[in-house]
């Protein structure tokens, strides 16, 4: 549904998008991983046509968005495209019904069809009981459901979402969640084939997709699934509990073989060399008594996205 070759986009000095290939296959979530600044709303915005590549270098530039060619027929690429910017961009002085029946006749739905259509799409994001409210007047949560059922009202095949939990509360967060995976599931069984481009700042999030593309500084370093990614750290990650825990990460940091130490909440996740995972605990449960901290836990851990971003961010690094 997705097909991306040889995509880039400078801006002045600045590299935005270096020379990506992505592709994302009929019923398939796709999650766009990277910290800001990475070039993720910026590939969705190539994406969605709201921007223009930079002319293609040798190995040529190819944007196929269900089945046809952005660059070449724009149109008939944009109507396969529903697409959830950022930041909220419906009309706030509107309601809900007037945003999306508005929507809805951008997109050439007939008068006698867009109002059931949009009710059956308010019911399913959760809004049917506010459809008479402003938009202005929705919480956060609510106005990413309102620019959720916009960009659904016409039935695209592409779905592409630009970070759409960030700054809304933990149970928003998994309800949209949700949404999005309640909606693929439904086209399949309905035999569609709706396909879903995501970008997000949260691993969790990326956890849920069936495929992850981790990006940095424009450039897309690794993609797989969420359990290939954590497969190359498998063995490799050693979780330890203590006090004082910055006390801690400077002792572990110290220790030949530890190649990173990060901190997850009260919890310290160390990536340590191939083979040195025994040396390591040795060192640890002497020098953590010896220097005056306290080592309540330290046991092999499962890696975690985090894990391997951080890896892979300190590889492109060097």
């Amino acid at each position: 549904m997705i097909r991306v070759e040889g995509l880039s986009k400078t801006f002045g000095s600045l590299e935005a998008v270096r020379d990506l290939h992505l592709s994302v296959p009929e019923g398939q979530i796709y999650g766009l991983v990277g910290p800001d600044g990475a070039g993720k709303t910026t590939t969705l915005r190539l994406l969605c046509g709201a921007l223009r590549p930079d002319p293609a270098g040798k190995s040529g530039t190819r944007i196929e968005i269900g089945g046809y060619d952005l660059l070449s027929e724009l149109e008939n690429a944009r109507a396969q495209i529903g697409y959830l910017p950022q930041r909220f961009s419906l009309y706030e002085e509107l309601t809900v019904l007037e945003n999306i029946g508005f929507f809805a006749e951008m997109r050439g739905i007939p008068a006698a069809e867009w109002r059931p259509r949009c009710m059956a799409i308010l019911e399913f994001v959760g809004l049917v009981e506010f459809t008479n409210r402003r938009a202005g007047q929705l919480s956060g949560g609510m106005k990413q459901k309102l620019g959720l059922a916009a960009a659904l009202v016409h039935r695209p095949k592409v779905l592409l979402l630009d970070e759409p939990t960030t700054g809304v509360d933990p149970v928003t967060r998994q309800d949209f969640w949700q949404l999005i995976i309640q909606m693929v599931a439904e086209s399949r069984q309905n035999g569609g084939s709706a396909s879903v481009l995501v970008t997000t700042p949260y691993m969790d999030e990326a956890a849920r997709c069936q495929k992850v593309g981790f990006m940095r500084l424009g450039k897309l370093l690794v993609e797989g699934s969420p359990q290939e990614l954590r497969q190359q750290l498998e063995g490799r990650i050693l979780e330890l509990t203590g006090e004082p825990l910055e006390g801690l990460r400077r002792i572990a940091g110290q220790i030949a073989g530890v190649e990173s130490v990060q901190r997850f909440g009260e919890r310290l996740h160390l990536r340590i060399q191939a083979g040195q995972q025994e040396a390591v605990s040795e060192e640890l449960s002497t020098r953590v008594p010896a220097e005056g901290g306290v080592l309540y836990s330290l046991d092999r851990a499962a890696p975690q996205l985090e894990d391997v971003f951080m890896s892979l961010a300190e590889s492109e690094d060097e």
